[in-house]
């Protein structure tokens, strides 16, 4: 079983119109609701792709009510933790400029947390874990590296935070971690804009714990770093018309594929062609899609110096 973890789940209400004006009465011109969060955004690709899971985290109030029977319409299976709190709504206003206004965590109880690590007691080390997306307010940084430390030896945890989180998940040795080049440079306080710069930091987190390092560059390409070597692949060629969920997209694909095939460099080149899928499309990739994509995505060995 695919387990993914999203401790700070959102109903994202989406508003969209010709041009906000602050201080006066806006008419949208469509609204679109969904279940938001990193990992439900990875149970939902799943899906598409073919592969079942189980999503796990906080949810609460009515909005947690709306995330849960979304996702079953969807057949994606749920086990939360319900808190006593609203999940938090987050209203992203699409108009001439993109604006985002993210609401407040529930507050996340001690009971809360001891009943979420109490599930975990059903993972094997035959399953594959994903944890994914921020924390919600008041949550020990280093709690996704107390999760991760609950699983059976064996286990594949799949990670994709960002910051002080991250770091502390390093420290438990997962099995992949999916920063972008940016989160990347966050991690050394560093700049970064080629795949050199991208390897040898990538190279440090492996040297950290992570036993692989999956760094994704926009449209200069994705980065794969393992302990026997380091590897590129190339974008598909495409128009971006939507980059929520392609990052997400990217750790469903390379899941889906890995489980098939047990072969992380096949699954690096599927993973990166159902992020791109999804950025192609209004909506999340569809599995023809990404096997389309995946025929024209060429992986090859990185070379210092030989971008």
């Amino acid at each position: 079983m695919i387990y993914t973890v999203t401790l700070n789940p959102s109903l994202d209400y989406i508003v969209g119109l010709e041009d906000l004006e602050l201080g006066k009465v806006n008419r949208s011109e469509d609204t679109a609701t969904f279940p938001g969060g990193k990992g439900i955004n990875v149970s939902r690709v799943l899906k598409r792709l073919g592969q079942p899971s189980c999503a796990l985290g906080f949810t609460g109030g009515f909005t947690g009510d709306f995330i849960k029977s979304a996702l079953e319409k969807e057949e994606v299976h749920t086990d939360f933790v319900k808190v006593d709190g609203d999940t938090r709504i987050n209203v992203k206003i699409k108009s001439g400029h993109e604006t985002e206004i993210n609401g407040p965590s529930p507050e996340i109880k001690a009971e809360h947390l001891n009943l979420l690590k109490n599930k975990f007691n059903a993972i094997t080390h035959d399953d594959v874990v994903v944890v994914a997306g921020s924390l919600p307010e008041k949550l020990e940084p280093s709690f996704y590296r107390e999760l991760i430390e609950l699983v059976p030896d064996g286990t594949k945890v799949i990670v994709d935070t960002k910051g002080v989180p991250l770091n502390q998940a390093i420290l438990a040795k997962p099995f992949l971690i999916k920063p972008n080049h940016h989160e990347l440079a966050d991690l050394f306080n560093v700049e970064i804009d080629n795949s050199e710069d991208a390897e040898k930091y990538a190279r440090k987190l492996v040297g950290a714990g992570a036993e692989n390092v999956l760094v994704s560059m926009a449209g200069d390409g994705a980065l794969l770093v393992t302990a026997s070597g380091s590897y590129l692949c190339n974008v598909p060629k495409g128009t971006v018309v939507n980059s929520v969920g392609a990052g997400d997209s990217v750790v469903a694909g390379f899941v889906a594929n890995y489980l098939q095939s047990s072969n992380i460099i096949e699954a690096f080149q599927y993973g990166v062609a159902a992020g791109s899928a999804s950025a192609f499309s209004m909506e999340f990739c569809k599995k023809n899609e990404v096997e389309e994509l995946f025929k024209t995505i060429q992986v090859r060995e990185f070379e210092k110096g030989g971008e």
